[in-house]
């Protein structure tokens, strides 16, 4: 077989209120809204449709690893740490529930943020080669 997988074309998140969860993808994140029904939502942001399902209550896409630690099982990227820094005060300028910026031993800074149900999401500040090449971004 030599097909390979392109990309990943959408990412599922739970939620238990689409309504109130989707208004807030699109005030918050920027997200445009592209289909609505009582049980889900469908997004585009960040190059990909992102899918708000209703779930049960007390469910989130997080996990914790071997250690106990919670995970975000999603990162976006921003072009660079001026845009991380700017993206950060925007969210906490949105009175969003954001952590500080970290350095993680490694390439960029990141910093976490939630939305209403707890999901738990990373944005790193290094835009990936493969992205900004294809898209020609400097």
């Amino acid at each position: 077989m030599n097909e390979k997988l392109l990309r990943v074309g959408t990412t599922y998140i739970p939620v238990t209120n689409v309504e109130l969860s989707s208004e807030w993808y699109v005030s918050k994140l920027g997200a445009e809204l592209n289909y609505k029904d009582a049980d889900k939502v469908i997004l585009n942001f960040a190059n990909q449709s992102i899918f708000l399902v209703r779930s049960k209550e007390n469910q989130n896409s997080n996990f914790y690893d071997i250690y106990g630690k919670e995970h975000f099982s999603i990162t976006f990227e921003v072009n660079g740490l001026s845009a991380l820094e700017a993206i950060h005060k925007d969210f906490i300028e949105k009175e969003m529930k954001v952590g500080e910026i970290e350095n993680r031993g490694h390439n960029g800074r990141n910093f976490v943020f939630y939305d209403l149900d707890g999901n738990k999401f990373d944005v790193w500040s290094e835009l990936s080669l493969v992205f900004k090449e294809k898209y020609l971004i400097r």
